[in-house]
């Protein structure tokens, strides 16, 4: 009778994918997009400076408070209370974008764009506030 040795394991790693594997070359995501789409990429950045600027004017006049709801953040009631106010303003301002886009109706106040942009800078509070990290 033939007796059969076990060879030894072999663990076989898998192997780290890389953009090389991917795209055919080591650029980052942010590398390619800004080749591949120079002006979007541009643009992208250019709307969040902006919105940065107008952030940091907002908070210079309402304070943090204005978000926290006057309370330090410190117990998850007040975080839920801070973030349910956010999705309050969040929901006012898509709610306006919807109305205009359905009805059609030109618009007499500020434009369509300051309310994307207002609903894109509530998220990044309401981020803010949700890592601990609003008013600090």
């Amino acid at each position: 009778m033939k007796t059969i040795k076990d060879k030894p394991r072999v663990d076989f790693k898998e192997k780290e994918i890389t953009n090389k594997d991917v795209y055919g070359t080591d650029n980052t995501a942010v590398q390619l997009m800004e080749q591949q789409y120079p002006e979007t990429t541009n643009e992208f950045k250019k709307i969040q400076q902006e919105q940065y600027e107008l952030f940091c004017e907002k908070q210079m006049d309402y304070g943090p408070s204005n978000i926290s709801v006057g309370t330090d953040l410190s117990r998850d009631e007040d975080v839920k209370l801070s973030l349910t106010g956010l999705w309050f303003r969040m929901n006012d301002k898509i709610q306006r974008i919807k109305n205009l886009l359905m009805s059609g109706r030109e618009i007499n106040n500020e434009p369509l764009e300051d309310s994307y942009l207002d609903v894109s800078n509530y998220g990044i509070m309401a981020t803010i506030v949700k890592n601990g990290k609003w008013g600090k």
